[in-house]
């Protein structure tokens, strides 16, 4: 009899244990709760019926973990949602928020198609938030002001003479670069104005040159700290918006009734016709769905409650209550008749531990087979060498490593997954890439491009070091690269470290030689098929390192006729030899014939390559001279505008 009392009394409390893990709803039933690696909390949704109104309808483009959400209302990429505060966070006032992106604005004089771009969200439930933006203006002799606001000014002022008195570790402490946090609340449409900060300027008309404003999100503009002079070559930016829902209907009306009357919800008013809500102190979760709010637990945390001690502390509905001057010796104390529910008890703990380590392990062995883990085994199986050179990693050791995916740790974006920077418990940086989930028809050529891919072992390519196939998204381990991709020191202007003609040169021919070894002397020849400037890293002497090896789709070039000296920067203009320019630029030209039996083998590449850079420092004989200058020059192609 006591055992039958155990045993249902044991899964009573594994049902409960059950039902008190699973997570809260954020999304209506039936609906989608998630696009890439975004959630979608009601009253957002995606598709019919999963949204509150029109303004909150969100479309999902792409699949996997690139995909995208569109909030149709303001035709925006969104970014982040916020919709109820953090238990940290208590004690600020909430008000619920989506992050999205806004294009540039640019003046009157920028040469750029589709300038002045003005954001207006009139009419809408959203607004720009005033205490999560900052706005910035990059320009020389520039007074930009945000447009259609009286009578007061809100803008800043940049000049073209560095003060000296500024603090030069500023970005946009006044030269070139300006900022101001002062922005009108309630804000829906952003526009701005430019002038000279000499009026006199402005009258005789003689303001001149490129000037650029925008709105952009606080936290994202402290942690990415990125060079507002290279802000030409952006398009978008982050931006915070506030909403609130509108009560202009009997359906938002009768919502707002039902969500207030809620005990674990408590709603706010901005004005007689909006509202929006958040879960009550003592819970967390979405507010709007039914049971979106739990219970949280502050004895979990020192931080959330004042008892000093777990031990004194009991977690109740909502809140804690601290017992004081209890200990754990005073808990053991326990009188004869409990001796069947102690036992109770600690055989439930047991069959419950038991259960949910047999449970990850399943689910481990799950996304291991899903992600080609058995694959991975039969072809390692097959040849030695293969097995020295893969190593697995296991998931914790990897979370343990990246704080657990943290978003400060992503280092890097792309259509292959997320890169984010870890240091293993040795103290060794590396670089791990969360790839998109698979489709089985990708899972073949994912395993053959590990296996290839660990054999590598060349200077001027990234290492593959390891990869875990037992958590729902492959992850894979490279060594890391320090000094970022070569589209950074190409387009984002740095005076510390200007990108000479050399040493152009010198990354172009060790990019060629990695790729002639890719093609002609690997095991097997491996093929790219996506080199750009953003797939080239540098290291920490700034050699070259190609990386992000991506089973990508050929892309079609659009057929141009951008003169060879007309896209060249200035820099290399100056100091780059002509005749070197051309044919460096002629055999690019080469590469990209239609017919591949007419292009040059990588191997042609880097030889001619290095034909160029030892004719340059008066190191090739005359017969290595003639045969590299004797290349065909396209006069058309080098053209350029002045003579």
């Amino acid at each position: 009899m006591a055992v039958h009392l155990v045993i249902r009394i044991t899964f009573i409390l594994l049902l409960t244990c059950e039902l008190a893990e699973a997570a809260p709803p954020i999304a209506k039933p039936n609906c989608r709760s998630s696009c890439g690696h975004l959630q979608i909390p009601y009253p957002l949704g995606i598709g019919p019926d999963c949204y509150l109104d029109k303004w909150f309808d969100i479309v999902c483009n792409g699949t996997g973990g690139s995909a995208k959400a569109f909030l149709t209302s303001l035709n925006m990429e969104v970014r982040q949602i916020n919709i109820s505060s953090s238990p940290s966070n208590r004690h600020y006032s909430f008000v619920p928020t989506v992050h999205v992106q806004i294009p540039i604005i640019y003046s009157k004089f920028c040469q750029l198609a589709g300038n002045h771009s003005v954001t207006n969200i009139s009419g809408s439930p959203f607004n720009f938030s005033a205490s999560d933006n900052t706005f910035i203006s990059v320009g020389c002799d520039n007074f930009a002001t945000i447009a259609g606001i009286f009578p007061k000014v809100f803008g800043c002022k940049s000049d073209c003479k560095r003060d000296s008195k500024v603090d030069k570790e500023v970005i946009c402490s006044g030269f070139n670069c300006c900022e101001s946090t002062n922005i009108p609340s309630n804000l829906q449409a952003f526009d701005v104005e430019f002038r000279s900060v000499n009026e006199s300027n402005d009258r005789e008309g003689v303001m001149k040159g490129c000037k650029y404003a925008f709105l952009v999100d606080q936290v994202w503009l402290k942690e990415n700290k990125p060079d507002p002079s290279s802000v030409q070559y952006w398009e978008y930016v982050p931006v915070v918006l506030e909403w609130a829902i509108f009560q202009r209907n009997n359906d938002s009306r009768e919502f707002f009734n039902l969500l207030k009357n809620r005990r674990k919800v408590s709603c706010s008013y901005p004005d007689v016709y909006t509202f929006y809500c958040d879960c009550a102190p003592g819970y967390r979760g979405n507010p709007y769905v039914e049971g979106g709010c739990e219970d949280i637990d502050e004895c979990e945390d020192n931080d959330r409650n004042y008892c000093g001690n777990k031990l004194d502390c009991e977690n109740t509905d909502g809140g804690y209550i601290c017992n004081k001057g209890k200990s754990k010796s005073k808990m053991v104390i326990i009188g004869p008749g409990t001796n069947l529910g102690v036992l109770c008890l600690l055989t439930t703990w047991v069959i419950y531990k038991w259960i949910k380590k047999r449970n990850k392990i399943k689910i481990k062995k799950k996304f291991f087979k899903k992600n080609g883990g058995l694959l991975l085994q039969q072809q390692l199986s097959s040849t030695e060498k293969n097995v020295q050179n893969i190593r697995l990693f296991n998931s914790k050791e990897l979370e343990k490593a990246t704080d657990h995916f943290c978003e400060r740790r992503i280092v890097g974006k792309g259509g292959q997954g997320t890169v984010y920077k870890g240091m293993l418990s040795d103290g060794q940086i590396i670089a791990i890439k969360k790839c998109n989930i698979l489709d089985e028809g990708n899972l073949k050529n994912f395993i053959n491009e590990i296996i290839i891919l660990s054999q590598i072992n060349h200077r001027n390519v990234v290492k593959l070091l390891r990869c875990c196939l037992e958590t729902k998204a492959p992850l894979l381990v490279y060594e890391f690269i320090p000094n970022g991709t070569l589209f950074q020191y190409l387009h984002e202007e740095n005076e510390e470290f200007p990108l000479t003609w050399d040493m152009r040169l010198r990354i172009a021919i060790e990019i060629a030689g990695a790729l002639s070894y890719l093609h002609s002397e690997a095991s097997s020849p491996i093929y790219h098929r996506d080199i750009k400037s953003t797939n080239i890293l540098l290291d920490e002497k700034y050699k070259a390192k190609v990386a992000d090896f991506g089973t990508s789709k050929s892309v079609k070039i659009d057929q141009t006729h951008n003169h060879l000296f007309d896209i060249l920067d200035d820099r290399i203009k100056k100091e780059g030899d002509k005749e070197e320019i051309i044919i460096v630029a002629n055999l690019a030209k080469s590469c990209l014939h239609l017919n591949g039996e007419k292009r040059p083998t990588m191997g042609e590449v880097a030889m001619e390559l290095g034909g160029i850079q030892k004719a340059s420092h008066g190191e090739q004989n005359y017969e290595e001279l003639q045969y590299v200058r004797s290349k065909e020059i396209d006069p058309s192609y080098a053209c350029f505008t002045s003579s």
